[in-house]
């Protein structure tokens, strides 16, 4: 590979899909007009109003025709946060148990965990079940796991910092021989690779817009049918009574679009040869200096999570300023502790407090991927 100086670098370069996307140009083409010249409310029952109720179903349809669903099983929210929070507390609030026990992992989201100790102040009882040294939890940990009292399972489907993908499949067949819902969180997942509900077996699915090339503040929750889920909103009667508040058309329209687009470019070989080759090239340059988390086997396709040992991430990324990724710590008052995820994992500090996540995209080039492997030849070594 030709060296690339760093003098001769000027472009930022964007490895940091994980945590939001570019909005894609064809689906800011199909929102425009709903900002411009669409600006009735749908609820009305004027001329303004009916062909954007039309337009709401057809985006629905797209997001239900994109993970094999039904249209009436798709709730619109403001995303993947609020869809979260919706099939946690719906699936609690509706229950009439006396005692509800929740089983969750401890490498979700602060969007399942957050909600789930909110929860446990009301009454509820969450079981977080632990995951290997990949990043995986084991089905056979779910099931041990399970009370007579469970009423939700939820597991995200791939995990967003080191890009492992869950046995969902696996975790929803015990659960339904329990007969106990299943909630997973596709933020991640879903246009990076196959989401389909019913290969999947869950009842509640969370999909998050900005994740997608959609705009950030909309999202989507999948309720199975014959599923009881307490409203999350309450207010008129949107959304079949789910989730009350006037709609929001340009973005619904945009999430519809970016959905579509997801399903023909689901699992883009491209982009997957991006991520091997930064791989190869980070471990050609470092060697031994470099170990990379997550199943290998087993992972998104996009996602390259490496910790370049006995080093800060947050130190690393402070010399590349043009580089835009994430680190696998934070930093706290002058203090830099390891993130959730890796510490779940079993990572020590000296392993896991250097670790960079790479997350590519796809607008990502080959380019791109030979100047960050060449910069980071050049500034650290």
């Amino acid at each position: 590979m030709a060296g690339i100086s760093s003098t001769e670098v000027t472009k930022r370069i964007y490895l940091d899909y994980n945590a939001s996307t570019p909005l894609d140009p064809e689906v800011l083409q199909e929102m425009l007009p709903f900002f411009e010249h669409h600006y009735g409310n749908p609820s009305s029952s004027h001329w303004a109003a009916a062909s954007l109720k039309e337009t709401i179903e057809h985006a629905r349809s797209r997001i239900a025709a994109a993970i094999g669903a039904k249209s009436s099983e798709v709730i619109f929210t403001s995303g993947g946060t609020e869809a979260n929070n919706h099939a946690l507390k719906g699936v609690y609030f509706a229950s009439n148990q006396p005692r509800r026990h929740i089983i969750t992992t401890t490498i979700e989201h602060p969007a399942i965990l957050n909600p789930c100790a909110f929860l446990e102040t009301l009454g509820a009882e969450v079981t977080y079940v632990p995951v290997d040294h990949w990043g995986r939890v084991s089905p056979a940990d779910i099931e041990r796991a399970i009370r007579e009292d469970t009423i939700l399972i939820s597991v995200m489907h791939a995990n967003s910092e080191v890009g492992t993908i869950q046995p969902i499949e696996e975790v929803a067949s015990i659960a339904k021989r329990y007969g106990i819902l299943v909630h997973t969180d596709a933020a991640q997942s879903f246009g990076k690779i196959p989401v389909n509900v019913d290969a999947l077996g869950v009842d509640l699915l969370s999909i998050a817009g900005h994740k997608l090339y959609a705009p950030k503040g909309i999202g989507a929750l999948y309720v199975r049918e014959g599923t009881t889920l307490a409203p999350f909103v309450h207010g008129a009667g949107h959304e079949s009574g789910r989730r009350a508040g006037t709609e929001n058309v340009p973005y619904i329209v945009g999430l519809g679009k970016a959905a579509a687009l997801a399903a023909q470019k689901v699992g883009s070989r491209e982009i997957r040869n991006l991520r091997e080759a930064l791989k190869e090239g980070l471990k050609e340059a470092f060697g031994d200096q470099v170990r990379f988390n997550g199943d290998p086997g087993n992972h998104l396709p996009n996602t390259l999570n490496v910790s370049f040992l006995g080093l800060s991430g947050q130190e690393i990324l402070g010399r590349f300023p043009e580089i835009a990724a994430s680190t696998g710590s934070a930093c706290h008052s002058g203090s830099t502790t390891l993130s959730p995820v890796l510490r779940a994992m079993g990572l020590s500090d000296y392993e896991g407090l250097g670790a960079i996540r790479f997350s590519l995209g796809r607008y990502t080039t080959k380019e791109e991927v030979e100047t960050v492997i060449s910069l980071f030849q050049d500034r650290l070594q």
